[in-house]
Formats: C-alpha cells, structure tokens, sequence
C-alpha cells in the first residue's frame, strides 16, 4: 500500500475535525490517539531492532492491540519509515482491519445517539 496508507491518518483526521464540529469529543481523546500511536511507532521500532540484531520480538497480537486501541496511525508511519512489516500479507490484513474497527468504533461513539444513550443509561441509574 505503500505511501497511499497516510490517505488513512489524513481521511481520520478530516472525519475528526468535521466530528468536532458536530459532535464535539474530549481533549483527552485526540490525546489517546497521540499517546497511543507515540507507543506504537516505539513498539514497531523497538521490534524492528530486535528483527535485526536478535532477541525477544514485540509479538504482532500486541502491535495490532495496540492498533486497535488508537495507535494505529502511529503504525502506519513507523510500517513505511521504518519498512517494518510491510510484506507479511497476513499481518497486513489484520492490521487493516483493525484500523477499520478502530475507525468505526470512534464514529459509533461519536454519534449524538450514543451520548443520549449513555445520558439514558445514566439518568435510569440515578433514579433507582
């Protein structure tokens, strides 16, 4: 995919800011993802050395959960900077995909129905 996959962290970053406009997020969530991605590029290149020189490796479950949770842009700089798993085409798929679950779960909590939602469930809670 090659350069192409920064076209991700630049549609989230648009699908953010336009969500900020609608429906704004904490401050602290445009911090997990930093955070998050900041951990994750350490992750690829702590892993990339260790592919080099020998050692214990950065299993790939914990490069995807970490993915997952929000360091996936993190990932993709440090797949293309660092050339660190770009060719296992399994990885690659299950890399996306958590990039794609990752992506939908923040536009599903970002929605105006998931805060009446929670307000709901907390309304409900503080009457019993």
């Amino acid at each position: 995919m090659g350069r192409r996959s920064y076209l991700a962290i630049t549609g989230f970053a648009v699908l953010y800011l336009i969500g900020a406009v609608y429906a704004p997020r904490p401050l602290w969530v445009a911090g997990l993802y930093l955070v998050t991605s900041s951990l994750c590029f350490a992750l690829y290149a702590f892993d990339k050395r260790r592919a080099r020189f020998g050692g214990w490796r950065v299993p790939e479950r914990t490069l995807l959960v970490w993915g997952f949770l929000g360091g996936w842009p993190g990932a993709i700089v440090a797949r293309q900077v660092l050339r660190h798993k770009t060719r296992k085409v399994s990885f690659a798929r299950a890399f996306w995909a958590t990039v794609v679950s990752n992506v939908a779960l923040f536009v599903a909590l970002s929605t105006p129905a998931f805060d009446r939602l929670v307000a709901e469930a907390i309304t409900s809670l503080s009457t019993r």
